[in-house]
C-alpha cells in the first residue's frame, strides 16, 4: 500500500513516520527549511537523517507523479489542470530539497519508481481527480502533524509546521473545488 492511498490520515502518519523508524535531527530539519546556520548549530545529523529524509524523497516523488497522472487524463479543465499543476510544482520543489539534503548529508537520494499503483481506473471525472489529490495532500498534512510535536527544538517545530501549512492550504483548496467545506473542523487530526 503507498502512502498516498492510506485510508486513513493517521494511518498515513504512522507509515510516514514508520517507514523509517526515526525522526529528523535538528540539523536535517533545518537544511531542509533552508536555514544551514541552523543546521550547522543543530549538530551533526546521522544515517537515520538520511533515513527519513530518503522516505520523505519517495514520497514526494510519489506526490509529483500523481500529479502527473491527474494532468494527463484529460479529465481537468484548464484552470484546475493549471492549480494542479502549480500543486505538483510545490512538490518537485519539495523533491529537489530533499535530494540536496540528503546529498549533503553524505547519502544518496532515492529515485522515482518506475511504476506507481495509483487507482487510475477510478478516475472517471475531474472530481475524482480532485478527491484524490485531496487524499494524498491529507495524507501529507497528517503526517506532518506527526511530525511536529517530536522535535524538541522550537525553531525546528516551526520549520515542519510550515510545512505542514503548505500541505493543509493544497488540502483545503482541493476540498473546496470539489464542492466540500474546505475546512471541515477547528482541528485537523
Amino acid at each position: 500500500m503507498s502512502f498516498f492511498q492510506m485510508s486513513s490520515p493517521a494511518v498515513a502518519r504512522r507509515m510516514f513516520l514508520g517507514r523509517s523508524g526515526l525522526v529528523l535531527s535538528g540539523a536535517a530539519v533545518a537544511l531542509l527549511a533552508g536555514n544551514e546556520s541552523l543546521a550547522a548549530s543543530a549538530g551533526p545529523a546521522g544515517a537515520g537523517d538520511v533515513q527519513i529524509l530518503n522516505t520523505a524523497l519517495g514520497a514526494e516523488l510519489e506526490a509529483v507523479a500523481a500529479y502527473q497522472v491527474g494532468a494527463e487524463s484529460k479529465l481537468l479543465e484548464a484552470d484546475v489542470l493549471k492549480l494542479a499543476l502549480g500543486f505538483q510544482g510545490h512538490h518537485k520543489e519539495h523533491a529537489a530539497l530533499l535530494a540536496r539534503t540528503v546529498e549533503k548529508l553524505g547519502g544518496k537520494p532515492v529515485q522515482p519508481k518506475s511504476k506507481y499503483m495509483f487507482p487510475v481506473d477510478q478516475l472517471k471525472s475531474q472530481a475524482d481527480v480532485l478527491r484524490f489529490a485531496a487524499g494524498l495532500e491529507q495524507g501529507a498534512v497528517s503526517a506532518y502533524l506527526g511530525a511536529v510535536p517530536l522535535f524538541g527544538d522550537r525553531n525546528l517545530a516551526k520549520a515542519a509546521a510550515s510545512i505542514l501549512g503548505d500541505e493543509a492550504m493544497h488540502w483545503a483548496i482541493l476540498r473546496q473545488a470539489v464542492g466540500l467545506v474546505p475546512v471541515p473542523g477547528a482541528f485537523v487530526s
